[in-house]
């Protein structure tokens, strides 16, 4: 798919590549796909570049991609969570980077707690995930996008009804963090 060229069929909300700035491309105009993963979009248009979410491939004349979390069972104990986690991080990707946050090594941590009931303080079979990750640079517009992209694609798994997802700078990202994989699919081996 990745340089596709496609008619945008409907006014679709986008974010500026790597402003993070919010944008409307209208109808009709001709976008290039450059990357198609994890349910969002990266589109060239005019020389620029731009961020489409998952939600809005209608207007790309596609179908809305499925994650981990769309067929997944309900969790039954914290080891299946903490892989339902691992795999929805690894849905999650840079507009400009082939590699998703888990790769890259900008997710510094996951935990998932129970969620206790408000008058009975017991725990209750719902989860509550804070996640502290980060940039491949301070600077990066996008990361307030990333940062709500961790946050959605972990609502959607079954028993998960918050996330708290905090932008972290300290310690200071690396290519040394990145998995084997990532180095693997950016040439870096």
């Amino acid at each position: 798919m990745n340089n596709e060229l496609i008619t945008l069929t409907r006014d679709v909300e986008a974010s500026i590549v790597p402003a993070g700035d919010k944008v409307t491309l209208a109808k009709g105009v001709p976008a290039y796909i450059t990357q198609s993963l994890g349910g969002s979009y990266t589109v060239v248009v005019n020389d620029n570049m731009f961020r489409i979410e998952s939600e809005d491939a209608d207007a790309l004349g596609l179908e809305p991609e499925k994650t981990p979390a769309d067929t997944a069972s309900k969790a039954t104990n914290k080891e299946e969570l903490d892989q339902q986690i691992l795999e929805q991080l690894k849905t999650v990707y840079d507009p400009e980077i082939p590699v998703n946050l888990a790769d890259l090594g900008l997710i510094y941590s996951r935990e998932a707690s129970p969620i206790c009931d408000k008058e009975t303080f017991k725990p209750t079979d719902d989860w509550r995930i804070d996640v502290k990750m980060t940039l491949t640079a301070p600077g990066c517009g996008m990361g307030p996008s990333l940062q709500e992209d961790v946050k959605n694609k972990l609502l959607c798994i079954k028993g998960v009804d918050e996330v708290n997802v905090e932008l972290v700078w300290d310690p200071p990202w690396g290519s040394d963090m990145m998995s084997d994989a990532a180095k693997l699919e950016l040439g870096m081996m």
